[in-house]
């Protein structure tokens, strides 16, 4: 069982992504993990983010519905999971936007999965300390 970091489903929804089939097979697979944030993370891409193609928002919610949703299992962190995570910051060297990625290696230990899957290894590998989960790219 694998958590997916939000650039996996991304890639996955991409076809002109370099690493697009190896992440679409990982999503249709079904069975893996998403941070529940991610799907804002996700849409927030689609509809004006970093990428070049800005989908209108209902397209990109409808898209996340059938194209996301039916393969992957929501881990959702409480406000004192959440809390726990910010107080791991100073210890993990994390400021500004990298809480968000410590934010989905939090959802990945408390789904307890082996594996943290991401396009972004060296973000995440810069975050990760013995116990967490494996950060590893499709």
């Amino acid at each position: 069982m694998l958590l997916l970091d939000t650039s996996v489903v991304i890639a996955s929804l991409d076809a002109d992504e370099p690493r697009h089939l190896d992440c679409d097979r990982v999503l249709a697979r079904g069975g893996n993990r998403l941070y529940a944030h991610g799907l804002a993370e996700i849409f927030a891409i689609l509809t004006g983010g970093r990428h070049t193609r800005r989908l209108r928002p209902g397209f990109a919610a409808h898209l996340i519905e059938d194209s996301v949703l039916p393969f992957v299992q929501l881990v959702h962190l409480t406000g004192k999971e959440t809390m726990q995570a910010l107080r791991e910051c100073e210890n993990r060297g994390v400021r500004g936007g990298a809480i968000y990625d410590l934010l989905h290696l939090a959802a990945a230990r408390k789904a307890g999965v082996e594996t943290l899957l991401t396009l972004d290894l060296r973000n995440f590998q810069a975050l990760a300390q013995p116990g967490d989960p494996r950060i590893q790219s499709p």
